[in-house]
C-alpha cells in the first residue's frame, strides 16, 4: 500500500520553492511529484500528473494561487503566503490549511498530516461514486472496477470495464478527476490512456503489465507501463 502523500509545489520565487521542496523531502510520508515556479505550467500539466495535494503560493504574476486552486477542480490545497489578508478567501475555497511565510518545518508537517488524515478518511469511507454514463447516472463501486481507459469515439469520455466484463462509458471526465476519487492504494495509472486496478495485475516487466483479464479469444490483456508512471506503479506493488 502506498502511504505517501503526493504533492505538487508552486511558488514563483525560486529560493522559496527550493526551500519548500527541501522541507517536504525531509518528511517521510511526503513525495514531491513536481515543483513549479510558473502557475500556468502547473495548470497545463496537472491533468497528466498523479497527485493528492497542491501546496500553493498565493501572490504570483499571471495567476494567483487562489485562481489556480479554482482551476484544479476541488483538488485539496494548502496555501502559503506572506500576507494574512488572503486567509478568508483561502478558507472560502475550503483549503486544508493556510501557512504564513516564512514557512516553518513543524508548521508544514502539521498541515501535511492534517491533509493525509482527511484524504485517508475520505477514501476509507467512500466505497462508490455517482457519475454520468452513456446509460444514465450510475453508482460506480470501486471494488467492481478492473480497468478505466480512454473511450475510442470521444477522447473526453472514459471506458470502464467491470469485473463481470460489463462496460460503461463515463461522460466528459478527465483522468485527474477519476484519480481524485479512486482509492489510490488500489489503482494506478500505468500510461497516458489506462488506469488499472492493482488486483488484476498478474506479472509485469520494466515496460509491460500482464493482467488476469482476457479478451474474447482467451488471450491475456497486456498493457504498456509508461516511463512517467513506472515509479509509482512499482512503489504500489511492493507495499
Amino acid at each position: 500500500m502506498n502511504t505517501k502523500l503526493r504533492c505538487l509545489l508552486l511558488d514563483d520565487e525560486i529560493p522559496g520553492l527550493t526551500y519548500l521542496r527541501m522541507m517536504c523531502e525531509q518528511i517521510p510520508h511526503v513525495e514531491v511529484v513536481k515543483a513549479f515556479n510558473d502557475p500556468l505550467k502547473l495548470v497545463e500539466e496537472a491533468g497528466q500528473l498523479d497527485f493528492d495535494l497542491c501546496i500553493l503560493d498565493i501572490e504570483m504574476p499571471q495567476l494567483s494561487g487562489l485562481q489556480v486552486a479554482q482551476l484544479l477542480r476541488g483538488k485539496p490545497v494548502i496555501f502559503t503566503t506572506a500576507y494574512k489578508e488572503h486567509a478568508a478567501e483561502a478558507y472560502d475555497l475550503e483549503a486544508i490549511d493556510y501557512i504564513r511565510k516564512p514557512v516553518q518545518k513543524e508548521r508544514l508537517e502539521k498541515a501535511l498530516q492534517k491533509a493525509a488524515d482527511l484524504l485517508s478518511l475520505a477514501k476509507s469511507e467512500k466505497q462508490f461514486v455517482q457519475l454520468n454514463t452513456n446509460k444514465g447516472k450510475t453508482l460506480l463501486y470501486f471494488n467492481q472496477i478492473s480497468l478505466i481507459t480512454t473511450a475510442e469515439r470521444d477522447k473526453r469520455d472514459k471506458l470502464v470495464i467491470l469485473e463481470n466484463r460489463e462496460e460503461l462509458v463515463l461522460k466528459n471526465i478527465s483522468f485527474e478527476q477519476i484519480l481524485s476519487f479512486l482509492p489510490s492504494e488500489d489503482f494506478c495509472r500505468v500510461n497516458k490512456k489506462d488506469i488499472l486496478a492493482l488486483k488484476v495485475v498478474k506479472f509485469f516487466t520494466h515496460d509491460e503489465i500482464i493482467t488476469t483479464m482476457h479478451d474474447l479469444t482467451g488471450n491475456e490483456w497486456k498493457f504498456t507501463l509508461g516511463d512517467h508512471y513506472r515509479k509509482e506503479f512499482i512503489q504500489k506493488t511492493i507495499h
